[in-house]
């Protein structure tokens, strides 16, 4: 019988469409991009960056990587619809992504149910890789006991016995205070948590809260707010004086995806974690800026170097896996060794964990702009539990 036009037309495509299949790896890529482009724009370009610089260079075993994206609106729901799609329509090989912990948790649950491979690239809650986690997820971005752990030796140095305390009302903020109450507590016994402010995520009401940290009388105040919940908390302590004479530490305000939204209005001396890219001066580091400001006419954020980092855990997993099997892929990942401009980085087998740090210095102002001073590189294998304590944390996990 013969064949119409349309039909062999039809089966060419088909035949094409697998013979280009076979020549790439697809990641599937899904993130709040709409609800937090303050960090994710710069995630995207870093993402680009990564590509462009395998793929240039054969790609991996002469297949390029392809990256397919998808918001999650910052939703929980929608983020697994997203997976769902990925993976039924465009076939992807492996899935990444995430910035909200609650959406992370989400996707790492759905990587168990469907059993595939999943890099959470910076949700920073805990649960990811110890309580909740699971064979097929791997996180990248330091986590909030990690962040937190760097940032407690120098609250501790306050001796600062009265503390406020301000978050995020979602799993990372719930998180981050967690663990910043039981290392401070055990550094400094006598410290006293005098206020709590739980605030809606995105919805801070300033006002409120500057007053009712500012009615406790604290000796030092623990911030966790990010984004535009961190500008308008800054912006009215800074008009009711809340800062004056205290000491503030403040997880992730040195990045300068917010440094820069805060320009002037920086308050000095806050002890902070972030990313000073003016003044990092390695071979790596130098490398990968370089490429980013003459690709982009910009100069990196933290996000640029997460989206880096990510592609690169990607890369360096299907090159040693040799296929992105998901079973191959997690034995590649444990251990696995990747090299990134804060140096080289590792993933822990014991929790999927990887060892990427983060700087702590303090803010300060440079041409009325916000800066972290008198910062230092903290190496994020230091500052993890022990392979015993782990287990505790993680026992259900394979």
């Amino acid at each position: 019988m013969k064949k119409s036009f349309t039909t062999v037309l039809a089966m060419l495509a088909c035949a094409l469409g697998a013979a280009q299949a076979q020549d790439v790896y697809t990641i599937g890529e899904i993130n709040s991009y709409k609800a937090q482009p303050a960090f994710l724009e710069p995630y995207k370009k870093g993402m680009e960056l990564a590509l462009a610089q395998i793929n240039i260079t054969g790609g991996i075993g002469g297949k390029k990587l392809v990256l397919v994206t998808r918001d999650d609106n910052g939703n929980p729901a929608d983020a697994v619809r997203a997976a769902e799609e990925l993976i039924a329509r465009e076939k992807v090989d492996v899935l990444m992504g995430s910035f909200l912990s609650h959406v992370g948790l989400a996707l790492t649950d759905f990587a168990q149910q469907k059993k595939r491979f999943f890099l959470a690239a910076e949700p920073l809650t805990d649960k990811i890789v110890w309580e909740q986690g699971n064979r097929y997820t791997f996180r990248l971005r330091p986590s909030t006991y990690m962040q937190v752990a760097m940032l407690v030796p120098e609250a501790a140095a306050m001796k600062k016995k009265r503390w406020a305390i301000v978050y995020p009302n979602y799993e990372y903020g719930q998180s981050a205070v967690a663990t910043f109450k039981k290392l401070l507590t055990a550094a400094q016994p006598d410290v006293e948590f005098v206020a709590e402010q739980a605030t809606p995520l995105g919805k801070v009401d300033a006002g409120s809260v500057v007053q009712a940290l500012a009615d406790a009388r604290p000796d030092a105040i623990f911030n966790v707010l990010f984004a535009a919940d961190l500008a308008k908390f800054v912006r009215e302590g800074n008009t009711r004086g809340l800062f004056q004479g205290k000491g503030v530490v403040s997880l992730l305000t040195g990045e300068p995806e917010y440094l820069d939204t805060l320009q002037g209005e920086t308050p000095l001396g806050w002890v902070v974690t972030g990313y000073p890219w003016y003044a990092i001066f390695t071979p790596d580091h130098d490398a990968f800026a370089t490429a980013y400001r003459k690709r982009f006419k910009d100069y990196p954020r933290a996000g640029s170097v997460v989206g880096y980092n990510a592609i690169q855990s990607i890369a360096a997993g299907l090159r040693k896996a040799g296929s992105a099997d998901t079973e191959a892929l997690i034995a590649a990942f444990r251990g696995l060794e990747v090299r990134t401009p804060f140096g080289p980085i590792t993933y822990r087998a014991q929790d999927h964990q990887s060892t990427m740090g983060a700087y702590v210095g303090k803010t300060g102002l440079y041409g009325g702009k916000g800066v972290m001073v008198n910062f230092k590189y903290m190496d994020g294998a230091k500052f993890q539990p022990s392979d015993a304590e782990v287990k505790k944390l993680r026992p259900a996990a394979p």
